[in-house]
Protein backbone atom coordinates (compact mmCIF):
# COMPACT_ATOMS: atom_id res chain seq x y z
CA UNK A 1 0.00 0.00 0.00
CA UNK A 2 1.41 3.34 -0.48
CA UNK A 3 1.26 6.33 1.65
CA UNK A 4 2.83 10.06 0.73
CA UNK A 5 4.76 11.87 3.46
CA UNK A 6 3.67 15.86 3.41
CA UNK A 7 6.05 18.77 3.73
CA UNK A 8 5.37 18.69 7.21
CA UNK A 9 6.71 15.26 7.24
CA UNK A 10 3.20 14.19 8.55
CA UNK A 11 2.08 10.50 7.03
CA UNK A 12 -1.69 9.25 7.17
CA UNK A 13 -1.80 5.92 7.76
CA UNK A 14 -4.73 3.88 5.35
CA UNK A 15 -7.58 2.83 6.93
CA UNK A 16 -7.37 -0.82 6.54
CA UNK A 17 -3.74 -0.38 8.57
CA UNK A 18 -5.30 1.31 11.43
CA UNK A 19 -8.14 -1.44 11.24
CA UNK A 20 -5.76 -4.52 11.03
CA UNK A 21 -3.70 -2.75 14.62
CA UNK A 22 -6.84 -2.26 16.85
CA UNK A 23 -7.37 1.36 17.52
CA UNK A 24 -3.72 3.28 19.16
CA UNK A 25 -3.13 7.02 19.18
CA UNK A 26 0.43 6.61 19.79
CA UNK A 27 3.43 4.90 17.87
CA UNK A 28 7.01 3.59 18.85
CA UNK A 29 8.81 5.10 15.95
CA UNK A 30 12.11 3.14 14.76
CA UNK A 31 14.70 3.24 12.06
CA UNK A 32 15.62 -0.48 11.10
CA UNK A 33 17.54 -1.62 8.54
CA UNK A 34 16.65 1.29 6.38
CA UNK A 35 12.91 0.90 6.94
CA UNK A 36 10.50 2.72 9.68
CA UNK A 37 8.86 0.70 12.03
CA UNK A 38 5.58 1.52 13.78
CA UNK A 39 4.04 -0.23 16.92
CA UNK A 40 0.73 0.96 18.20
CA UNK A 41 1.07 1.97 22.00
CA UNK A 42 -1.18 1.68 24.48
CA UNK A 43 -0.40 4.33 27.09
CA UNK A 44 -1.71 3.62 30.79
CA UNK A 45 -1.79 6.90 32.45
CA UNK A 46 -1.52 5.55 35.88
CA UNK A 47 1.04 3.31 35.02
CA UNK A 48 3.38 6.03 33.73
CA UNK A 49 2.88 7.91 37.09
CA UNK A 50 3.69 5.04 38.95
CA UNK A 51 6.75 4.02 36.96
CA UNK A 52 8.01 7.65 37.91
CA UNK A 53 7.50 7.40 41.40
CA UNK A 54 9.74 4.27 41.15
CA UNK A 55 12.15 6.06 39.25
CA UNK A 56 11.93 8.63 41.71
CA UNK A 57 12.20 6.16 44.78
CA UNK A 58 9.44 7.92 46.02
CA UNK A 59 6.80 7.00 48.73
CA UNK A 60 3.59 7.44 49.45
CA UNK A 61 4.78 8.85 52.95
CA UNK A 62 7.24 10.89 50.56
CA UNK A 63 3.39 12.47 49.13
CA UNK A 64 2.29 13.13 52.38
CA UNK A 65 5.23 14.82 53.66
CA UNK A 66 5.24 17.32 50.74
CA UNK A 67 1.73 17.69 51.63
CA UNK A 68 2.38 18.62 54.85
CA UNK A 69 4.86 20.77 53.97
CA UNK A 70 3.01 22.70 51.03
CA UNK A 71 0.05 23.18 53.95
CA UNK A 72 2.55 24.46 56.52
CA UNK A 73 4.21 27.02 54.09
CA UNK A 74 0.48 28.59 53.28
CA UNK A 75 -1.17 28.34 56.43
CA UNK A 76 -4.89 28.09 56.98
CA UNK A 77 -4.44 27.63 52.63
CA UNK A 78 -7.49 24.97 51.56
CA UNK A 79 -7.94 23.79 48.05
CA UNK A 80 -10.77 26.02 47.27
CA UNK A 81 -8.93 29.33 48.84
CA UNK A 82 -6.05 28.25 46.55
CA UNK A 83 -8.47 27.89 43.38
CA UNK A 84 -10.49 31.42 44.02
CA UNK A 85 -8.80 33.90 46.71
CA UNK A 86 -10.68 36.00 48.31
CA UNK A 87 -11.09 39.49 47.15
CA UNK A 88 -10.03 41.74 49.94
CA UNK A 89 -12.56 44.87 49.96
CA UNK A 90 -11.50 48.12 47.87
CA UNK A 91 -9.92 50.81 50.15
CA UNK A 92 -11.92 52.80 52.52
CA UNK A 93 -14.83 50.09 52.40
CA UNK A 94 -15.30 48.00 55.35
CA UNK A 95 -15.94 43.86 55.01
CA UNK A 96 -19.34 42.71 55.59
Amino acid sequence: MLAKITSKNQLTLPKSIMQAVGPAEYFDVEARHGQIVLTPVRIQRGDAVRAKLAELDLTGADIGDAVAWARAVIPGASRRAAKSPAKSPAKGQRKA
